[in-house]
């Protein structure tokens, strides 16, 4: 299964990915992560990495070469691509979880990130998972990967709310998009400080014909793993994580 992890920018998508993937461990399911989004470095560290492996860019020559290198012999002319393809520069691996990153954008004037929406969408279509296995996608921030098409092969996709009417109306355009893709769509209301909120949005999520699958509370625990780069693996929305993991494998 592959589960899109999308929503505003900010939102905490790279810190439900590093819950869902660890709840997904204890669940003795094998993992991969795929960083897809251009900005955010936190990831690695938040999944026990010192640093992240080498970009999928540079497998295909970077940015400036890639339309002549995806034509050529490498990892993305293959008809299908497992985690086990990918070689060990370009991946970080512990305990069942994989980590693989598209690229990031890493100075001025370096120019539009499509090179590498146009690898994100190739890769995802030829990712070929095993019986046992998940692919957790964290995505570039907002709607534009739906443009490009790179929700194509996504089984499920997840969106990030958190208190914010900004936050609600990306949920709601990334529903009518995905939708609009024959794509599976449900929200996970994370950050929120109280119950009382959190029904709120949820409300606002179901009025706007959004399903909730799960509610990860602000949590100083898991705010504190992910401020020092460790692993979020205690705390209150760690647990609530596992319900939130079991209704996605299952809705």
């Amino acid at each position: 299964m592959k589960i899109s992890i999308c929503g505003k920018g900010g939102s905490g998508k790279s810190t439900v990915t590093a819950l869902l993937a660890e709840q997904a461990l204890r669940k003795n399911l094998s993992v991969l992560v795929i960083d897809a989004d251009d900005s955010n470095v936190g990831l690695a560290r938040m999944l026990g990495f010192d640093h992240p492996p080498e970009p999928l860019m540079e497998l295909v020559g970077g940015k400036s070469k890639i339309k002549e290198k995806m034509g050529q012999g490498n990892l993305m002319t293959q008809n299908q691509i497992q985690t086990t393809d990918i070689a060990p520069e370009f991946k970080q691996h512990r305990d069942g979880l994989t980590l693989v990153g598209i690229g990031k954008i890493h100075q001025a004037l370096e120019g539009c990130a499509c090179p590498m929406g146009v690898l994100t969408r190739e890769f995802l279509k030829k990712l070929t998972l095993g019986p046992r296995e998940i692919a957790l996608i964290d995505m570039e921030a907002g709607v534009e990967h739906f443009g490009r098409g790179i929700d194509e092969a996504i089984d499920r996709v997840l969106v990030i709310v958190e208190p914010s009417f900004d936050s609600l109306q990306t949920a709601t355009k990334i529903r009518t998009m995905a939708t609009a893709m024959g794509k599976k769509v449900a929200a996970i209301v994370n950050k929120s400080p109280s119950a009382e909120l959190s029904q709120k949005i949820k409300t606002q999520l179901v009025m706007a014909d959004i399903d909730v699958i799960g509610d990860l509370p602000q949590d100083p625990t898991v705010f504190e793993a992910c401020l020092s780069g460790r692993i979020p693996d205690q705390g209150e929305a760690l647990d609530a994580a596992n319900q939130v993991l079991q209704r996605v494998l299952t809705f």
